[in-house]
């Protein structure tokens, strides 16, 4: 297991900056994602990683050993690509055992970690087969067997799972979690999907425009965003305008055209003060139907359109000239009449304030 360390990184094409003065650790055996919108320099980011680009400022440290300038087969990293990148015509071992014939590794060595890597994936009774026999998820057990044959420094996974129906994608999440912990592997994993990145991490970081937006475990960052931008990329939310009233023990008051929330402070060192203009974000799964006109931030409307879905109920709740979006859990309220008025209420620990 080793860390690494990225420091100031700057990655420009052409006119066009890819990474901005990028700073990131990554700490021994982290299953670490890289998450953001297309262009966003997540994939740059992993390919500078690599060595298949190299960056105009900035250094990248593999564990001590600064391998900013190391071509990149003398770097030992594994890779996963997006399109699986197998052998059509060599068998599930022989594409397995490239790597290591590349490298001039004893035969008997190579049969012995092949067959090692294959078990690893639960692949062991495939070896003689041809790729074109293999289903979608099986090929992408063969192409993590062969990131892991040459015992890699580290694992880089740009967007595996992305050609994979529903089902195969949930069972590879945990198979890739599963194997990089059992063979103590740095994982750093690139993708756009919020519920890849929430199931698989060890901690994430959100880009855009080339920056690195937040870094932290996944609940922390879907839980806590430091900006509406995060707020909105790690899943549906609610935005409402409004300022600042007061501010006390870590709570602040905010004024919106519904009612004034009392909220937890979010925001990477933002100091509110009152009259600063202040969003509220609020996940739709936080608000809590059925409630008391007394409990706890309070607000009376009515059901609207409404998605159910068995385990989960999507709502629109209409209240005042405001539609705000409420997710209800084993739903019991699908069948209320939309004359019927309702309370809806959220903890203020659900509320998130950030800079308006």
């Amino acid at each position: 297991m080793i860390s690494l360390t990225i420091e100031r990184l700057t990655k420009c094409f052409g006119e066009t900056v890819a990474l901005r003065a990028i700073d990131l650790r990554i700490e021994a055996g982290e299953i670490f994602f890289l998450l953001g919108p297309s262009g966003c320099g997540k994939t740059t980011l992993l390919r500078s990683l690599a060595g298949f680009y190299l960056p105009e400022e900035g250094r990248i440290l593999f564990g001590d050993d600064d391998v900013t300038r190391v071509p990149p087969h003398l770097r030992n990293t594994g890779m996963m690509f997006q399109s699986y990148a197998l052998w059509p015509h060599l068998t599930v071992a022989k594409n397995v055992a490239f790597g290591l014939e590349e490298r001039r590794v004893p035969a008997p060595e190579i049969a012995q970690r092949v067959r090692q890597a294959l078990d690893s994936v639960k692949m062991g009774a495939f070896g003689e087969r041809k790729i074109n026999q293999l289903s979608g998820g099986q090929q992408q057990r063969v192409a993590l067997a062969r990131a892991l044959v040459i015992r890699p420094r580290c694992l880089l996974l740009d967007e595996p799972l992305s050609n994979l129906d529903t089902k195969l994608r949930l069972e590879m999440r945990a198979e890739i979690r599963r194997v990089c912990k059992e063979s103590q592997l740095t994982a750093i994993y690139v993708t756009h999907d919020q519920k890849e990145a929430l199931s698989i991490a060890d901690r994430l970081a959100i880009m855009e425009g080339g920056h690195i937006r937040q870094v932290g475990k996944p609940a922390e960052v879907y839980r806590s965003p430091h900006s509406r931008f995060v707020a909105d990329f790690m899943g549906e939310t609610n935005f409402l305008e409004g300022r600042v009233a007061n501010v006390s023990n870590g709570r602040v008051l905010v004024e919106t055209a519904l009612r004034t929330f009392e909220a937890t402070i979010g925001g990477q060192d933002w100091k509110p003060q009152p009259g600063d203009a202040a969003t509220l974000s609020i996940r739709p799964e936080s608000w809590k139907l059925g409630a008391a006109a007394t409990a706890p931030n309070a607000l009376t409307g009515r059901l609207g359109e409404r998605v159910y879905l068995g385990e989960m109920a999507q709502y629109q709740f209409a209240t005042g000239k405001h539609t705000l979006k409420i997710f209800e859990l084993n739903p019991r309220y699908v069948e209320l009449s939309p004359d019927r008025e309702l309370h809806a209420s959220v903890e203020p620990e659900d509320a998130v304030a950030l800079p308006g």
